[in-house]
């Protein structure tokens, strides 16, 4: 790891808990918004979280635009030039292209195929509690 702030994706799962439970995910969220910690994102991430606050937990319009303008503003928004195939669930290869094209330190996920890979291409793949334990 270089120096200076973690750089971070947060899955969707941490960023919907976050908005919606609070917690360890958005403990997470704050030290991304404090700017102790670079989070990192992509345009397909922000398009499912979107999707996924709209259809599951029903946000207003109104709050889907300040929660997008949020993300916006306070991550770093990268563009995957390349695709990965390695797990079943398509969403999953997103977030590691994202993780590469962002030179990433961590994944933060509660994704259980994700967490199994442990480690991709030298990028690390944590729950959210282990994640703050490093902090």
């Amino acid at each position: 790891m270089g120096l200076g702030p973690l750089r971070v994706i947060l899955d969707t799962n941490i960023l919907v808990s976050s908005f919606n439970f609070g917690g360890k995910p958005r403990q997470i969220l704050l030290d991304v918004l404090e700017g102790g910690i670079i989070g990192v994102t992509s345009e397909v991430l922000i398009a499912e979280l979107i999707d996924v606050l709209s259809k599951k937990f029903r946000f207003s319009g109104f709050d889907l635009q300040l929660v997008e303008l949020e993300i916006r503003k306070n991550f770093e928004l990268v563009i995957p030039a390349e695709t990965i195939k390695i797990l079943e669930d398509d969403s999953d290869n997103r977030v590691l292209e994202a993780a590469r094209a962002g030179g990433c330190d961590f994944i933060v996920t509660g994704d259980k195929d994700l967490l199994k890979l442990k480690k991709y291409k030298g990028i690390k793949i944590l729950p959210p509690s282990n994640f703050l334990e490093l902090k």
